[in-house]
């Protein structure tokens, strides 16, 4: 799995590039199909926002999420796309 992460108005340190590695491991112990994953912090403000783009065989997933603070919009962000990644994990199954 090759993850990316960029920043929009941040620095990107590498705790929080560790932080973003650690978290998206979760996903592949699900699926193992996880190709690419390009992961965008971004600050506006108050607000920290995360968004993330996954490449798994056969879709993309995207989620994003905003909150006060940058390492729990990462918790909340691998939360959604780990939900989308077990739909689409069900889906595939159930069809074939």
């Amino acid at each position: 799995m090759q993850i990316s992460v960029t920043g929009h108005h941040i620095e990107v340190t590498e705790s929080m590039r560790d932080y973003v590695d650690t978290k998206f491991d979760k996903l592949e112990r699900h699926f193992d199909n996880v190709t690419d994953v390009h992961v965008i912090l971004t600050v506006e403000k108050l607000n920290q926002k995360a968004e993330a783009t996954v490449q798994i065989s056969g879709a993309k997933i995207f989620a994003e999420d905003t909150q006060e603070d940058m390492y729990a919009s990462i918790d909340n962000l691998v939360d959604k796309l780990d939900r989308q990644i077990l739909k689409h994990k069900e889906k595939i199954s159930n069809h074939r």
